[in-house]
């Protein structure tokens, strides 16, 4: 029999472990509005293919449903997900 083909594993270009600290592109509260921005969050999960990230505030899914647990996932290549830098 011939080799099973089978689809590689992605190659992130960070590599987020637990308890990393994020910036991730999303829809939360600030001040009590809802806004589109970089927000801060922290790496509870990760796996093959998928990051989740958990925040402090509330979050809300792209059709406006909020997130109960403060937990999006994210793939690992996705571009709006990265590292977090102090501001200056």
């Amino acid at each position: 029999m011939g080799a099973i083909p089978t689809m590689r594993e992605p190659i992130p270009e960070v590599n987020y472990e637990v308890g990393d600290l994020v910036e991730v592109l999303c829809d939360h509260d600030r001040k009590g509005v809802r806004v589109n921005g970089w927000l801060k969050g922290i790496v509870v999960q990760v796996d093959n293919k998928m990051i989740a990230v958990q925040f402090r505030t509330n979050v809300y899914l792209t059709d406006g449903w909020m997130v109960p647990d403060h937990i999006l996932w994210y793939p690992l290549n996705s571009p709006n997900i990265r590292p977090y830098q102090k501001k200056a």
